[in-house]
């Protein structure tokens, strides 16, 4: 049985992979120095260098939740033309959206009783909720339900590696302390930091200066990818392209994926990560602990 797919612009999917897989997007939005902004999903339009020069330059960004009449106007019209649907959404550690959703799926059960609404936690952000959603595309051309496919996704050990190039972003998002922001910036330590178990930031290791951060990065992918799961793996960056194309070049002679993309890192949570962000998203061995 068919089903929509819906994610939100948070998936950090290029273009021509999401309409090859039939995946609709939520639009967030954004306020930059005070200038109410939307981000549809759209990365040919994202002008990503000057979004993180900005960030270089002091400016100031605010987030602002998806709202619940929101989520109703996107899967409505799918529920009314007869079809089940499955969200994957941005991880309810790092923001409300996935909360909102919960409440339109429960207005719309009550409204189309006969269909299917299924939603799953990524428990990650940016291209981790997009190749899981392209994963949820898989199986749907597999003929899974949208159930049977929400089931799936729920148990995939989806890993998500990134480390940042200045630490006063973490630190003034409430990740970091003042002091362990100061010691990072003096003895140039980069942390290695990973979506947990509950779906929120964690530090797992820290290594002094930006190469060694980088070489960590590929030595998870080394210890713990699923050699089965290589369909995909995403790379994403605050604007330091360079670095996220050597990065790719080091996992792919570790263990070549079937497609590796490179994508500029979204605006949404890019302001909490800043430029210089760099990150890698891949499944793993073993099934998903979730907290």
């Amino acid at each position: 049985m068919s089903f929509a797919l819906f994610t939100d612009s948070c998936s950090n999917l290029p273009n021509a992979l999401r309409k090859d897989l039939d995946i609709q997007v939520l639009p967030c939005s954004y306020s930059m120095d005070g200038e109410q902004k939307l981000f549809t999903g759209d990365l040919d339009t994202f002008d990503f260098h000057t979004y993180y020069d900005r960030l270089r330059q002091g400016s100031l960004v605010s987030t602002s939740l998806v709202n619940t009449q929101e989520f109703l106007d996107l899967f409505r019209p799918a529920l009314e033309a007869g079809q089940d649907l499955l969200y994957v959404g941005l991880s309810s550690g790092v923001s409300g959206t996935f909360h909102a959703a919960q409440l339109a799926a429960q207005e719309l059960r009550e409204q189309f009783p006969n269909r299917v609404i299924r939603l799953v936690d990524s428990h990650s952000a940016g291209c981790g909720v997009g190749i899981l959603t392209c994963k949820g595309a898989d199986l749907r051309n597999e003929g899974k339900s949208a159930g049977e496919a929400g089931d799936i996704l729920e148990k995939i050990n989806l890993l998500d590696y990134f480390t940042v190039d200045d630490l006063k972003h973490l630190y003034r998002t409430g990740r970091l302390s003042a002091a362990g922001a100061l010691l990072g910036s003096v003895l140039n330590i980069k942390p290695l930091l990973r979506g947990d178990e509950s779906g929120h930031i964690a530090a797992c290791g820290k290594c002094r200066g930006r190469k060694k951060a980088i070489r960590e990065l590929v030595a998870r992918y080394t210890a713990e990818h699923d050699p089965g799961q290589l369909d995909r793996v995403a790379i994403s960056h605050g604007d330091c392209l360079e670095e996220a194309q050597e990065l790719a070049q080091m996992v792919q002679e570790v263990a070549k994926p079937k497609h590796l993309f490179i994508v500029p890192h979204e605006p949404f949570t890019g302001a909490h990560v800043g430029p210089g962000m760099l990150a890698l998203f891949f499944f793993g061995k073993g099934l998903a602990v979730r907290a």
